[in-house]
């Protein structure tokens, strides 16, 4: 089965500065790699043998190091947003999507079975599948609850919660596309807001293995440290 996905490449990593300064937040290391780059050989060993990366900031770095994606086994090419267009707004100037196919962000480093994601999702004929993790939130102080009279009735130190998360990762059925504008801002937020009031089923999938955001410092650091020793998990060499 061929396999098509699309890769939004065109943050500015706002996030991750001043490292993002020099390099586009998608080519940050990981190891030896960039992050994209495991992300290219993590799809292209599972089977994805067009992928399109959505480009915006530094998109000529990006281009110059993974040109026509040769190197990997597969054609890449790439669609330029003239103008920020957000998470899913890049999806309406690709002409050339098949019915069903992955959009993810460039910057997760992740061991998700990509292939068995984008299969599962054809199979039970879905919209929209969302894959999630359950993220746990240290709140690094002592949180006091007080009854209506201001007085101290609970406290509760450094607790944490845990919320049920986007990944960053979704497959996504070309009739998606009619809600998205033509060339405007339009999030994952937006799409979702739009498909929940008219009722349109989004599919929410968890998945209990190994997940980081490399846009987020913490995660950034904690990936350095890790990437070496669970190699293995995320690519073949």
């Amino acid at each position: 089965m061929s396999r098509r996905a699309v890769i939004l490449a065109g943050g500015v990593g706002t996030r991750l500065r001043p490292y993002t300064v020099v390099l586009p937040k998608p080519l940050m290391p990981i190891g030896e790699y960039p992050i994209l780059e495991v992300i290219i050989r993590q799809l292209t060993d599972q089977g994805f043998d067009h992928i399109t990366m959505a480009v915006n900031h530094q998109a000529e770095v990006i281009k110059a190091f993974f040109e026509d994606g040769s190197k990997w086994n597969a054609r890449i090419d790439y669609s330029l947003e003239e103008n920020a267009l957000g998470t899913m707004g890049p999806l309406k100037i690709i002409e050339d999507l098949p019915e069903n196919f992955l959009v993810m962000n460039g910057d997760i480093l992740t061991d998700l079975d990509f292939s068995t994601f984008h299969d599962s999702h054809i199979i039970d004929e879905n919209i929209f599948t969302i894959s999630s993790y359950l993220r746990e939130q240290l709140i690094d102080y002592g949180v006091l609850e007080k009854n209506a009279d201001g007085n101290l009735i609970r406290l509760r130190e450094k607790p944490v919660h845990s919320y049920e998360v986007s990944m960053g990762i979704y497959m996504v059925n070309k009739k998606v596309l009619d809600y998205i504008p033509d060339n405007m801002l339009f999030g994952f937020d937006n799409l979702m807001h739009a498909m929940i009031e008219k009722k349109d089923r989004v599919t929410v999938k968890r998945y209990n293995g190994y997940w980081l955001d490399i846009g987020r410092p913490d995660d950034y650091m904690q990936a350095i440290d890790e990437f070496d020793g669970l190699k293995y998990k995320f690519i073949n060499e």
